[in-house]
């Protein structure tokens, strides 16, 4: 057993993510002891410096023993189409290194009763966890606050937003708040075995939150309700691999249907706080968005 106040060593992966760079950056400001497995050191900039910074890819199982050795907590980002499989090898390497506890990052749309290609694929990732037999948190977040900077390049060159969620509303919550949920989690004890899911304290529809965006710009901003096959073709475009396109225009659809609204009370209840508002975000966000 750890004795009070010994500093464990806590596992980021997914540190050049939004949520995982920020549980980085808090769990370096909170003192604790943390290392990085990381596909590109480079992309973690000066945060690097501060850690334990370990090479290396979910994908290719050989990589992870250096990153898990002398691990007690872990907190873990999938990212891709088959987040099963990458759950399944980080479990091994945890269960092979006696890590006590993992922080899993997954979505709220496991909890929706409308059935996506995201949802499923985070099904299956906490799956996984939950078999492995340790100790397991699982954070189930709503539409993050960041999402909106998808609009920089539209806002910029025509002043207009996008997009096929019509009046649909979601519960905007700021990466940061998600990030404190986690460090709270991989710090302090009670919380195994629980899956929370959070969100932002105020339903918006995609409109208001272009308003709120145009008031800090000081310019009127449009909200454009495109078709489907619209916004399809934009992302075709863009490049985005088929399989994107089809889980982006579901949680899209999710969202148009009235499914995404949801409010929860967890952020405040852990962190003893009220979660932070998009109002909020874009005060330390907006100049993207110039």
């Amino acid at each position: 057993m750890h004795q009070e106040g010994e500093r464990q060593m806590i596992l980021v992966i997914g540190a050049t993510g939004n949520v995982g760079g920020a549980v980085l950056a808090q769990l370096i400001e909170a003192g604790q002891k943390v290392r990085v497995l990381v596909r590109d050191p480079a992309k973690l900039g000066e945060l690097g410096g501060k850690v334990e910074v370990v090479k290396g890819d979910l994908t290719k199982p050989e990589t992870l023993d250096a990153a898990f050795a002398g691990v007690d907590k872990v907190f873990v980002v999938f990212a891709g189409d088959d987040l099963a499989t990458l759950a399944g090898n980080a479990m091994d390497a945890a269960k092979k290194a006696g890590v006590k506890h993992i922080v899993m990052l997954s979505s709220s749309t496991v909890v929706e009763p409308y059935a996506t290609l995201l949802g499923q694929w985070h099904i299956e990732a906490e799956a996984k966890i939950k078999a492995s037999g340790l100790a397991w948190t699982i954070l189930q977040p709503g539409a993050f606050a960041s999402n909106t900077l998808h609009w920089v390049g539209s806002i910029k060159s025509q002043g207009v937003v996008f997009q096929p969620t019509g009046d649909g509303k979601s519960a905007p919550i700021d990466p940061h708040d998600i990030a404190a949920v986690a460090v709270k989690v991989l710090t302090s004890p009670g919380h195994e075995g629980k899956s929370y899911v959070l969100t932002g304290p105020e339903a918006l529809s995609a409109a208001e939150e272009v308003a709120k965006i145009g008031a800090v710009l000081g310019r009127p901003l449009r909200f454009v309700d495109v078709p489907e096959a619209a916004a399809r073709e934009g992302m075709v475009k863009a490049g985005l691999p088929e399989v994107f396109i089809r889980a982006v225009l579901e949680a899209h659809a999710m969202v148009k249907a009235g499914h995404g609204a949801r409010i929860t009370q967890t952020v405040e209840e852990i962190l003893g706080r009220k979660a932070r508002t998009f109002d909020d975000w874009l005060k330390s966000h907006g100049k993207a968005f110039q």
